[in-house]
């Protein structure tokens, strides 16, 4: 979510140091004793500031703080930020914003029971801060606290009850970005919940993620994709939440038709082995496409190819490299075969 900035609009002023009277005094002291009384009641006024003035005074400091924090994060200074909002808190503890902001800056740091506090302040004091919920529930989920995941969805509306078990729907079909900040990858995944999905496709083994794994990810969307005439929003992962038993095989083959490829994923299929082939479905965006609208004629995507190609690499994510051989046995003849397999990133048993 982004950040919320909030600034002051009212002017406040505070009284400054008292400027030169000048009076008559009567010589004799006649009048003295009555002068003193009004010199130390100026005095008073001057040096004790009204309570709504030292409000006014600690709100200004505290909104000036924000900004400063604000440009610190903005130029990848989070420390720096983190240590003016929390002086910005303590001026104005009030200041929803700030609140947030901290949330958002743990959120990115993992520290999710840090985001879970300040975010949970941040919607304590602006419970329609739709921002402020949707990272409290991210917090939450990645917590397992169910109780206040469901709790927040509930009332935003979405169709999800209240109770404390983990939530699994079917809120439909989502790409997903997994490491957003290094050699990223979009691929698709089934949403669970509203920031859990598990992935569908094969990532590359490099990326660390596998298929069948639960991640889970941001709540703003970050680019687009599309499939099937309709867009889908693409969300940045945050972390693994739970790893997927299917390690990834990567196999070379080589074919003798365009059918055998097309009969060898069909008798997979028939098994449910997840398997595609990364020669023909994987494209390269760059990060200006990658995060916005990708578009047909972009120069950097792969063009399809227009006769078949004798050489494919083929992904296969199973838990069973016993079964995967025999297939790729059974499927092998004169004119086709397998030139190499390798197990490239292991699963996780439970």
């Amino acid at each position: 979510m982004p950040r919320s900035n909030w600034r002051s609009t009212a002017s406040n002023s505070f009284p400054g140091s008292a400027g030169k009277q000048t009076r008559r005094i009567n010589i004799l002291g006649l009048k003295w004793r009555p002068i003193c009384a009004r010199l130390h009641s100026w005095a008073f006024q001057d040096t004790v500031e009204p309570e709504s003035t030292r409000k006014a005074m600690s709100r200004e400091q505290a909104d000036a703080l924000h900004q400063q924090a604000m440009n610190l994060d903005d130029q990848g200074d989070s420390d720096a930020a983190l240590a003016l909002y929390l002086q910005a808190i303590e001026l104005a503890p009030e200041k929803s914003e700030t609140h947030y902001n901290i949330g958002l800056i743990y959120k990115y740091r993992g520290d999710w029971p840090a985001s879970q506090r300040y975010n949970q302040q941040a919607v304590d004091l602006t419970p329609d801060d739709e921002a402020a919920n949707w990272n409290l529930a991210i917090a939450a989920t990645a917590l397992r606290d169910w109780s206040c995941a469901r709790a927040v969805w509930n009332r935003l509306g979405i169709a999800i009850e209240l109770g404390d078990q983990p939530i699994e729907a079917d809120f439909g079909m989502t790409p997903v970005r997994l490491n957003a900040d290094e050699s990223a990858e979009v691929v698709w995944a089934q949403r669970i919940d509203p920031v859990r999905a598990s992935l569908l496709n094969i990532p590359y083994p490099d990326s660390g993620f596998r298929h069948g794994d639960i991640v889970l990810h941001d709540g703003a969307a970050v680019g687009y994709r599309e499939n099937q005439g309709r867009e889908y929003p693409v969300f940045n992962v945050l972390e693994l939440f739970t790893a997927s038993p299917h390690s990834t095989y990567e196999i070379d083959l080589r074919l003798g038709s365009p059918e055998d490829l097309d009969e060898l994923q069909q008798h997979l299929d028939e098994l449910e082995i997840a398997n595609e082939s990364w020669s023909k479905n994987v494209r390269v965006l760059c990060r200006q496409c990658s995060e916005g609208h990708p578009h047909e004629q972009h120069d950097h995507e792969l063009e399809e190819e227009e006769s078949w190609q004798q050489e494919q690499l083929l992904a296969v994510a199973t838990n069973d490299e016993a079964q995967l051989r025999a297939v790729l046995a059974d499927w092998a003849n004169d004119q086709r075969c397998v030139e190499h397999i390798e197990c490239t990133l292991e699963g996780v048993r439970s």
